[in-house]
């Protein structure tokens, strides 16, 4: 009698490129033209989950005695976004003579793997991503969407201005995809897409997750962990300097040093793009009903290990 997993494609053993993910945001060919070296490192969430945290701490580990060669946006650049030039992305890295930390918002089958980078993955709870989302998406100036649409390549649909109202946004946020394969996330990718496609290779030697909720309850911990991952060995006596230049109070302190492009792209600068920082707002916001439609959301695309993860943390 036929087994049901005769039925089942095995998971391949080290992750593929399977898709070409081409938006208004990003253009995942852009990885085509990097020249890799062996130990970069490869800083990846799905949006609003902790990539610029996590770009100013790798700078200052990598970095401890806080003389940053370059603000930590400008060090670890969005390979994939299609605003910044690909050559002005390319030769930047090409220039760079310390060990290199690039960022993506790329599913894990959307771009080339490499056995010999290191791989950081953070993530956080889908519902204080579309808060924090929110934020990100209304406050954005009227000229970077133009911007956004007008470059020339954008394959798929514009992004259209934000509504005004919250709650529609979370309807088309967790029932609509921008992509054929996807069913959430909407005008943006899905986010619940794209941590499990990270979650799925967790366990190789060069993938590790981090939560942005045990960054918050343990930020030393957390970010020994992360120097141990990447060997990045940090003297003793600098630990104290480089957890207060990563708390949110110095950051925002310093928003101009550490909001992509100094945060000319949204209204208010730097201290709008660095927000608040927390997370269960969205507790105060949404209703039972609109709940449901997460849950759905969860129950289409993530595994239940996967999503008892995203939800509250821990180790995997």
């Amino acid at each position: 009698m036929p087994r049901l997993s005769d039925y089942i494609s095995p998971m391949p053993t080290l992750p593929e490129r399977t898709r070409v993910y081409q938006c208004h945001h990003f253009d995942s060919t852009r990885w085509d033209y990097l020249e890799s070296r062996p130990d970069d490192i490869i800083v990846a969430t799905s949006y609003k989950a902790g990539t610029t945290w996590t770009q100013a701490i790798i700078a200052h580990l990598l970095f401890p005695d806080g003389n940053l060669p370059a603000d930590p946006s400008a060090m670890s650049p969005w390979l994939d976004m299609r605003t910044v030039p690909l050559e002005v992305i390319l030769n930047g890295l090409a220039a760079q003579s310390h060990r290199r930390f690039i960022k993506t918002h790329l599913p894990l089958d959307g771009f080339p793997y490499n056995e010999t980078n290191k791989y950081v993955y953070v993530s956080r709870d889908g519902r204080d991503v579309f808060m924090s989302l929110w934020n990100h998406y209304t406050n954005m100036t009227d000229e970077t969407i133009v911007l956004t649409n007008a470059l020339a390549g954008r394959v798929g649909e514009e992004l259209p201005h934000p509504p005004d109202d919250i709650h529609e946004f979370w309807r088309t946020w967790t029932s609509r995809g921008i992509f054929e394969w996807e069913t959430d996330g909407w005008p943006y990718w899905s986010h619940l897409s794209n941590v499990q496609s990270w979650w799925d290779f967790k366990d190789l030697p060069n993938i590790e997750l981090f939560h942005y909720s045990d960054m918050l309850a343990d930020t030393e911990g957390e970010m020994r962990r992360m120097a141990a991952f990447l060997e990045i060995e940090v003297p003793d006596d600098a630990w104290p300097g480089i957890v207060k230049a990563v708390s949110f109070k110095e950051m925002k302190r310093q928003g101009d040093r550490y909001a992509p492009g100094g945060g000319m792209h949204w209204k208010g600068g730097a201290q709008t793009f660095l927000h608040k920082g927390t997370n269960d707002r969205w507790r105060a916001v949404l209703s039972d009903e609109e709940l449901a439609l997460y849950d759905a959301a969860c129950d289409r695309v993530l595994t239940p290990d996967c999503r008892h993860w995203l939800e509250n943390g821990g180790s995997v």
